[in-house]
């Protein structure tokens, strides 16, 4: 999908929401479980400047996530958060 962004997009103090979650397996069935839902808000708290590891705000939860897993999470284009 042409100008999909995933997760690694965020900066620290920026916000989106899933689309969807872009592989299959273990890994994503763990992202699912850590509530990275289609529809969820997530907010990017904090960023490494090696750029790993990433802490998210997710439900109410701060997770730290490696580069490689939040390359799978998709985010909703366009979607303004308030």
């Amino acid at each position: 999908m042409a100008g999909t962004k995933d997760l690694r997009a965020l900066r620290a103090g920026e916000e989106a929401y899933v689309a969807r979650i872009g592989d299959e397996g273990d890994i994503a069935r763990r992202l699912e479980d850590i509530g990275l839902t289609p529809g969820t808000r997530v907010g990017c708290l904090f960023a490494a400047p090696s750029g790993e590891p990433r802490a998210y705000l997710v439900r109410g939860a701060v997770m730290a996530l490696r580069r490689e897993d939040a390359a799978r999470v998709e985010l909703e284009p366009g979607r303004p958060c308030d």
